[in-house]
This record gives C-alpha cells, structure tokens and sequence, in this order.
C-alpha cells in the first residue's frame, strides 16, 4: 500500500513539475494570443499605405489589407504553439497543417468556395465598389467586396448580401461600366398623324430635357403599324446611376405628351370594333332537326307529326 502511494505522490510531483516548468511559456503564449490583434490594427494601416502606393487599384488593396491580417493571426498562432510545445519542427507543423488543411476542406467546402471566388473577384475586377449591378434576380449598388461575399444596396434601401461563389457564377450586369446609358421609350401615334413631321416633334421634345445628354444624340425611329396606333420609340442617352435615369424618364414622358398636345397630335386609346348582327341568319339547325321539331296543330288542340 506504500508503494502504491509514493507511486501516486511521485506522479503527482512530475506533474506539478512539469507544470511549473511549461508555466512561463504558457503565460508567453497567452500574451502573444493577447497581443496579436493589436499587432494586426498597425500591419493593416502599413499594408494599406504601402500598396496604394503601388496600385491605385481598391479591390487589390482590400485583398491585400485582409491577406495581411490573415498573415499576422497565422503567425501570432504558430508562435504560440512553438512557446508551448518548443520541439514542434517546422516538419511537423507543416504536415499538421496538410492533415487540417484536408480535414477542414472537406467540412468547410462552400466557405472556401466562396473565399477563392472572393479573391478571384477582388483580382480581375469585374465590377467596383458604389457600381450598380444587377446580379441574378439582384440588383442595386455595390457597398463592398469581402473575402466571402458581396454587399449590394437595393433601391429601396435594402441591403442584400451575395455569397461570391453566386457572384462568380452568374451572369453580371454594370449598369455604370460607362459614362451613358440609353433609355428606349415606346409612344403610338394616331394613323393620320404626319411621320416626318412627328419625328421630328419627338426628337426636339426629347432633347430639350436637361438631364437627356446631346452626345449621343437622341434617336427616334418608327418601329411597326399597331393595332391602334403608329408605334415610334424614342432612344435618348443620359447618365448611368439610376436615380438619373428614372428622374429623366419622367422628364422625357412630360416634354413628349406637351409637344404632341402643343402641335396636336393624338395618342390613341386602345381600338376594338365590335360587330352586331342576327342570330337567325346564323341558324345552325338542320333540315333534319328542323322537320322533327315542326309539329303539326289540328282544331281540336291535338298535335299531328308526320312519319317518315
């Protein structure tokens, strides 16, 4: 039984030992975790001063910023382990890293999915922040690109946040690539109306709108005979932001309806002709049916029907 207990007293003392002895890198350990975000603020500002520096490229100075922290968590994280476990190699660190790598690949699929089409994204630059997009069924201005997803505000001021695995997969539109857009605006004219003439109406009501710009230049064309009305589409060129562009419409529908008012020209309502006629001459009663339901009334109030 004595043996027994100085075995135990003896463990217990190789413990305390060894505790105190790894004490001093723990406490190391913990003040390297403790002062690695702090050490990220200042790596961030340097990273950022010295590549807008070198790129005035922004979606290549967010990437770098966030490989920068990324960079300095990564460190602060194998320094602390090497404080505690001092003969962890570098061998054995990077085949630790091989087995977590495939590990958390296989359990972290998407995120990392997304966080390459981040980098991708940031990288080829196909669109940029305070663009206005239309993405999938989403449309609305860019607020910022991230590692792992997009934010666009909508125009009703709703922020709509994509995963950039959707963003790098389907089909982007940048509504403000350039410095125009154009608007295709549809108005019908009466059949009596004079074609050249209202072209020409409708070029100078267009062009007169302030926000409608001069080059390009607006564009009217008569497009087809409709069912009530001479179809024309007036093209005009404005500013790409949206706001611009649905402020100008209004504008443009305005100056359009006034100067047909002013020179007299009739947009039409909706035409339907409807014909009215008799119904006997449009009998489709057989000479079959109409033998069988022809009766014949004697004087005595009996009814007589032939046999065939």
């Amino acid at each position: 039984m004595s043996a027994l207990l100085e075995t135990i007293k003896e463990s217990l003392l190789n413990l305390v030992s060894g505790a105190i002895e790894i004490l001093p890198a723990v406490i190391l350990a913990i003040i390297v975790l403790i002062a690695t975000p702090y050490t990220v603020r200042p790596a961030r500002k340097l990273t950022r001063v010295v590549v807008e520096k070198l790129t005035p490229n922004f979606s290549l100075q967010l990437l770098s910023v966030k490989v920068a922290s990324v960079t300095v968590w990564v460190a602060g994280v194998l320094l602390a382990c090497i404080l505690i476990f001092p003969d962890l190699g570098l061998g054995d660190i990077v085949a630790l890293l091989g087995l977590s790598s495939v590990a958390v690949g296989f359990a972290f699929q998407d995120i990392f999915k997304n966080f390459l089409a981040g980098i991708l994204l940031l990288l080829n630059q196909p669109f940029k922040v305070n663009d206005q997009v239309i993405v999938s069924d989403y449309e609305g201005t860019v607020e910022s690109i991230d590692i792992r997803s997009t934010k666009i505000r909508n125009y009703q001021g709703e922020r709509i946040v994509i995963p950039n695995s959707l963003v790098f997969t389907n089909p982007i539109e940048v509504l403000t690539e350039n410095a125009s857009r154009r608007t295709d605006l549809a108005i019908g004219l009466d059949y009596n109306t004079p074609l050249s003439e209202a072209r020409q109406i409708l070029h100078k009501a267009a062009s007169r709108v302030d926000t409608v710009l001069s080059d390009p230049a607006v564009e009217v064309d008569i497009v087809e005979f409709g069912g009530s009305s001479i179809d024309f589409i007036v093209r005009y060129w404005t500013r790409p932001p949206q706001a611009i562009v649905r402020r100008t419409r209004t504008q443009v529908i305005m100056s359009l309806k006034a100067a047909c008012d002013e020179a007299g020209l009739s947009i039409p309502y909706p035409i339907r002709s409807v014909y009215y006629f008799d119904q006997k001459n449009f009998d489709d009663a057989t000479p079959r049916q109409q033998s069988d339901s022809e009766l014949s009334h004697n004087g005595s109030g009996s009814f007589e029907s032939s046999r065939l």
